[in-house]
């Protein structure tokens, strides 16, 4: 008698309830890591701010002359220098080696900030922070970008922007914190700040070495069947689930593109008010009439709002509603695949924000401009990251698109402070109202880049043109 036949075993299929797990496992292996790791980044470039309210200011000299907006400035120079280089070595040399050395090495030069004699040095080290910090962020959200659908981005980008946003909310009380251990072993409580916190970015470094999750294709913590999952996704979705190599000629053609420098233009406008409420926040406080410790902590002052009611308010509220916001409005914006209505939407609550805090003259009413200002920026910031990266095709565009768009909020961060002017204090209204300014300029080309991307979806619609070089490719907006 012959043998019955042995079955072939079933196809693998991928069941929603699979996909639904491998997300998931994505998702918690990307976005706590991710974020946290921009947290320390902000946390580390904008403590000057509290360092100075909490003694730095008299032991340094900083507000002689423009030394404090130079100590801000100084920073961003090399971290604009350096973002493109960083950004398309990612892939030669390895994202994770890249990542970890950077937080390494900003950690030992913020360490190294709680020793600075004379405010020259600060500056070398500020200068430096910049060199290690270029690459962070915009390979952070590269890497992000290559991983997930073009209408699941933006979510994930504002879970890991708000990550960051939420500890820099703190970092004022932290700052505080480490201030009250002035004289401890000879150290002034400003420099603890640097001294501690250098410590922690270090520690950074050493977990990014271990758990860096990389490039979707290159990743070691998903099984085999999970990664073809999510290179199927990439590719259905916009066709570019494996990398390219970037040439010379790659490099000047993305770069040609007026598109490109059109997202650039609004990524430093929606930084600027960002950059602005992160180094002056504590300051303009300050010249609301508030002392050292309220400016940093406001706890149990007394403002009085429109129907006399007397609040007790904290510096951390603004960034935690900010942080709601952004999470909230992003998950719309996916939700309903709408990207430049929520974009304008961001803006014009910063610029109600931003007038609020400059020209009414209530406090609570000007503090509650911070809630409008800071949620309005973190969520615009986001939803142009998503934009941006939404309607590219390419690891070797991406790269350096990516790298571009930061580098012009890094130049955000050198006009916030040289127009937030140490002459114009208390109230800085020239600031304000250039700030200001930006916002009606990031909608003016919010407006001509949506309108290009409706017009060219038609004609792609009717096969007039192939967007990007990828048939069948449409641009979201």
């Amino acid at each position: 008698m012959s043998e019955a036949p042995v079955e072939a075993p079933p196809l693998c299929v991928d069941t929603p309830e699979f996909e639904r797990k491998t997300i998931r496992r994505v998702d918690l292996r990307l976005l706590p890591l991710l974020g946290a790791l921009y947290a320390i980044a902000v946390i580390d470039r904008s403590n000057l701010g509290i360092a100075r309210v909490v003694g730095m200011d008299k032991a340094l000299g900083l507000s002689l002359g423009s030394r404090y907006s130079i100590l801000t400035a100084i920073y961003f120079i090399p971290y604009i220098i350096f973002q493109l280089p960083s950004n398309l070595a990612l892939r030669a040399f390895g994202v994770r080696y890249i990542v970890s050395f950077s937080v390494l090495a900003w950690g030992v030069v913020q360490f190294a900030m709680g020793f600075v004699p004379t405010w020259i040095h600060l500056a070398v080290c500020r200068a430096l922070l910049g060199v290690f910090e270029a690459g962070v962020f915009p390979g952070l959200v590269l890497v992000i970008t290559t991983w997930y659908k073009r209408h699941e981005v933006q979510q994930r980008l504002a879970v890991f922007y708000v990550i960051s946003l939420v500890f820099g909310g703190f970092s004022a009380i932290i700052g505080y914190a480490l201030s009250l251990l002035n004289g401890r072993g000879g150290i002034d409580g400003w420099a603890w700040i640097f001294i501690i916190e250098g410590i922690f970015t270090i520690a950074g470094g050493i977990l990014t070495w271990f758990y860096f999750p990389g490039f979707p294709d290159e990743n070691n913590f998903l099984t085999p069947r999970q990664t073809k999952l999510i290179l199927d996704r990439i590719q259905e979705d916009r066709g570019d689930s494996e990398p390219d190599r970037i040439t010379v000629r790659k490099f000047v053609r993305h770069l040609s593109d007026w598109k490109l420098w059109a997202y650039a233009i609004m990524y430093f406008c929606a930084t600027v008010p960002a950059y602005a409420f992160g180094y002056f926040i504590t300051l303009i406080l300050r010249g609301m009439g508030w002392s050292v410790t309220a400016s940093l902590l406001l706890v149990r002052i007394l403002v009085f709002v429109p129907s006399s009611l007397t609040f007790a308010l904290q510096s951390t509220p603004p960034y935690i509603v900010s942080a709601i916001w952004v999470v909230a409005t992003s998950w719309l914006s996916d939700k309903y695949q709408q990207r430049a209505v929520f974009i304008a939407l961001q803006t014009i609550c910063t610029i109600i924000g931003l007038s609020l805090t400059a020209y009414v003259r209530q406090l609570g009413w000007r503090y509650g401009g911070f809630f409008f200002g800071i949620a309005g920026s973190a969520g615009c910031i986001a939803g142009l990251l998503a934009y941006s990266s939404n309607n590219i095709t390419s690891h070797s565009k991406r790269a350096v698109t990516t790298a571009v768009l930061v580098s012009f909020g890094g130049i955000g961060g050198i006009f916030a402070p040289s127009v937030f002017r140490q002459v114009d204090f208390p109230r800085y209204l020239p600031g304000m109202f250039t700030t200001i300014i930006c916002q009606v300029v990031l909608l003016v080309v919010l407006a001509i880049t949506t309108l290009y991307f409706w017009t060219q979806n038609q004609k792609a619609r009717r096969g007039e043109v192939i967007l990007e070089g990828q048939p069948g490719f449409l641009y979201t907006y």
